[in-house]
């Protein structure tokens, strides 16, 4: 029998859910033995020979011709067009760079060719990725103040106490409602740590903010003596169009940049593609890139910026 394949997949919530929602469906429908970990950008740097050896699947992340499984949304996902020339839809690999996250492909391809009946949990679990993933929130204030269980477990990532504790919530999510999830203990004082920081956050912000030209600001949030929150920029700058910035992350600095989904202008610039040129990617909307340390990523935040007002001139 073949060993336990590892599901890899991005360490956001739109990437947990995707892990869970698949290591339900390789066990129940193809019995797989399953397991799961988390994957970030640093590990594209030797992508051809990332987990030879292994059986694996990726979601949520870029595309790999040796994955067993492969889901993914992000219109960046191929790293060479060598890699995009050996992608080909099949009865294991979709990719729907329209879709707003990454589960919703995974349950309609499963519907479709492994006659997989998606239980109402993740059907929850799908909607709430939309909203997170695709900033679809109704309002600024339900994007920060918002306590869905989805929204807690969500804003609990940015406090997770160790790197390997999102491997548990996705453990979770294999089996359980977002409810049940929300109610762990742990959960909770994961929670009550985030509010206290998105309240700092949102004070410390202002002091950020380096210039806020033609809609478009740029911000410095790189000091480790100060919290940060990623829809901050929209929260005190409604009037704006774009927000590019620098935070601290386990990775090393990030640079990330992102449309105002409240405010959005009436033609969009792809972030994403600007970020690709650093070896970073996202949406159309949203991208991130780590490009080295403290004072490279400070210049290509001050390059993407630069680069976002002159393409929203051009429009």
């Amino acid at each position: 029998m073949a060993g336990p394949i590892t599901i890899h997949y991005h360490r956001d919530f739109d990437g947990m859910v995707s892990a869970g929602v698949l290591a339900n469906i390789l066990r129940e429908i193809h019995g797989e033995r399953v397991q799961w970990r988390s994957v970030n950008y640093d590990q594209r740097r030797d992508w051809a020979n990332f987990q030879r050896g292994h059986r694996f699947a990726i979601v949520d992340f870029h595309f790999h011709p040796k994955a067993a499984y492969w889901f993914d949304h992000h219109p960046t996902t191929f790293l060479s067009p060598e890699d995009e020339a050996k992608y080909a839809p099949s009865e294991k690999w979709a990719f729907d760079p329209e879709s707003p996250s990454c589960p919703p492909i995974i349950l309609a391809h499963a519907e479709k060719y492994w006659d997989y009946k998606t239980p109402e949990r993740f059907r929850d679990m799908a909607h709430w990725s939309n909203v997170i993933d695709a900033a679809k929130f109704e309002s600024v204030d339900e994007a920060l103040f918002g306590d869905d269980p989805a929204l807690r477990i969500s804003r609990c990532m940015t406090v997770a106490p160790t790197v390997d504790w999102p491997d548990r919530i996705v453990g979770d999510m294999v089996d359980l409602r977002l409810e049940d999830i929300a109610m762990r203990p742990d959960v909770e004082k994961a929670w009550q740590r985030a509010v206290r920081n998105r309240d700092k956050a949102l004070d410390h912000f202002p002091g950020t903010v380096q210039w806020v030209e033609d809609r478009v600001m740029l911000y410095d949030a790189s000091s480790n003596k100060i919290r940060r929150e990623r829809f901050a920029p929209f929260f005190h700058h409604p009037e704006i169009h774009y927000a590019v910035g620098v935070i601290p992350t386990r990775s090393g600095f990030h640079v990330t940049a992102g449309v105002n989904p409240w405010n959005p202008p009436s033609e969009t610039v792809h972030i994403g593609e600007i970020m690709q040129t650093w070896g970073g990617g996202g949406h159309r909307a949203v991208g991130g890139v780590n490009p080295g340390g403290h004072d490279k990523a400070i210049e290509v935040s001050e390059l993407v910026a630069a680069i976002v007002r002159e393409k929203m001139a051009a429009l």
